[in-house]
């Protein structure tokens, strides 16, 4: 499975853009500002509804414009095309995935120009994994982005995820909403029987909204725990024979030694039978303490996952290069469940990570990238592609952005003219 055409319109700095792209190797290049990684993120954004460079979609969408336009041909073997097509009647082989992103209001999508569904209809067809410099955040970075990739995942591994999230992150709103309206009515000195009865129901719709996405988590960190810990070693082994065998201070361990652990929020869920009950009783202690912030206090929204090396928090105590090596086998791992979920090759996205990594860690993701059967590299200058007989010998596509630049600029005068 392969991409073989990619459209947009205003989507970031791209007022319109077609572009082809082959199978193997595909390397975008163009100075910084140009817009090649927003063509790298449109792919990401059609394939797993979310980018990991923002958290909303008003950024994607070009200023000025109303909504975006992501278009995307993709080239299938015969199951492979009957699953992106889905119910719909397939005459080719290839499908056309097209994605309208809103400022305001709901994403829609269609898949061969037939009617408009919800955005999350289509996300998963063409499931795709990012490598790029924000990586090394997933390690020492906030809570909230490893919350965001938890949730990009998921989207794509588990059915139903991206409804789920999008119903908790609606009762979550409310319940704060509410919580805001309590304080300031007992400030004013005003009747809240009305509201209280209110926040009694969103409440048990909040916990049960959240116990779902716990589970769901969950199940993502069980997935991805055992593959992150042997990918670990095996990075780490490689660098170790790079360095003639010495174990270098900057190197993950094994899998004895590198972990990844689940912290939810909703801790009960992990524990016990009845968590709705115990998570209940979780909200009467805190409820002063929610009404006087007008905040959720616990929830799915504040959970994390840990990374560990020798048993304490990567976060903490990893160096820049075991912060790569963890980074990197994260990756990796969400790469294998998605491989073995849909039984076909993710696109596999590189967006100027070689500038970050050493000579070894380089090696290592041009050997995992040339199994693939589509990458996406996007780079600065030539100087940051890696000279690698992988690249040299290998099915490889270039494209020039500043002349890609300049062919839709010529284009849209023409059409203007």
């Amino acid at each position: 499975m392969h991409i073989s055409r990619l459209a947009l319109d205003h989507f970031r700095s791209w007022e319109h853009c077609v572009l082809d792209l082959h199978p193997g190797v595909n390397i975008v290049q163009g100075a910084n500002g140009l817009g090649k990684t927003n063509l790298v993120e449109a792919v990401e954004v059609i394939s797993t509804g979310s980018s990991h460079r923002t958290s909303s979609s008003i950024p994607l969408v070009q200023r000025g414009a109303t909504s975006a336009t992501i278009r995307m041909n993709v080239e299938a073997d015969d199951n492979n095309a009957a699953d992106l097509a889905s119910a719909q009647s397939a005459s080719s082989n290839t499908t056309t995935l097209e994605a309208t992103i809103t400022a305001r209001g709901a994403n829609r999508g269609r898949i061969n120009g037939g009617a408009s569904r919800y955005m999350r209809d289509i996300v998963g067809r063409v499931p795709s994994v990012s490598f790029t410099p924000e990586d090394q955040q997933l390690v020492s970075g906030d809570p909230a982005v490893r919350r965001a990739f938890l949730n990009q995942t998921a989207t794509q591994l588990i059915a139903g995820y991206a409804d789920r999230l999008q119903t908790f992150t609606h009762i979550a709103k409310q319940r704060a909403a509410l919580l805001k309206q309590l304080n300031q009515q007992r400030q004013a000195g005003q009747n809240a029987d009305a509201t209280l009865s209110g926040l009694e129901i969103w409440t048990g719709q909040f916990i049960e909204a959240g116990i779902a996405i716990t589970r769901d988590r969950a199940k993502v960190i069980d997935r991805l725990a055992g593959p992150f810990a042997q990918l670990c070693a095996q990075l780490a082994a490689a660098a170790d024979d790079a360095s003639d065998g010495d174990r270098a201070s900057d190197d993950a361990g094994s899998p004895a030694i590198a972990g990844l652990k689940y912290q939810p929020s909703f801790e009960e869920v992990l524990g016990a039978e009845d968590p709705a009950a115990l998570i209940s009783e979780h909200f009467r202690r805190i409820y002063p303490g929610e009404v006087a912030r007008g905040i959720n206090l616990i929830g799915p929204q504040r959970d994390d996952m840990t990374l560990t090396l020798y048993g304490m928090p990567a976060r903490e105590f990893a160096s820049n290069g075991e912060t790569w090596t963890l980074a990197l086998a994260l990756k990796m791992a969400v790469y294998g469940a998605l491989s073995e979920t849909f039984g076909r090759k993710p696109i596999v996205i590189l967006d100027d990570v070689f500038a970050q990594l050493d000579e070894s860690r380089r090696a290592q993701i041009l050997r995992f990238a040339a199994a693939q059967d589509q990458v996406l590299i996007t780079v600065a200058a030539d100087g940051d592609i890696p000279s690698s007989p992988i690249i040299a010998e290998g099915r490889t596509h270039r494209i020039d952005v500043a002349a890609l630049k300049r062919d839709m600029q010529a284009q849209e005068t023409a059409d203007h003219a």
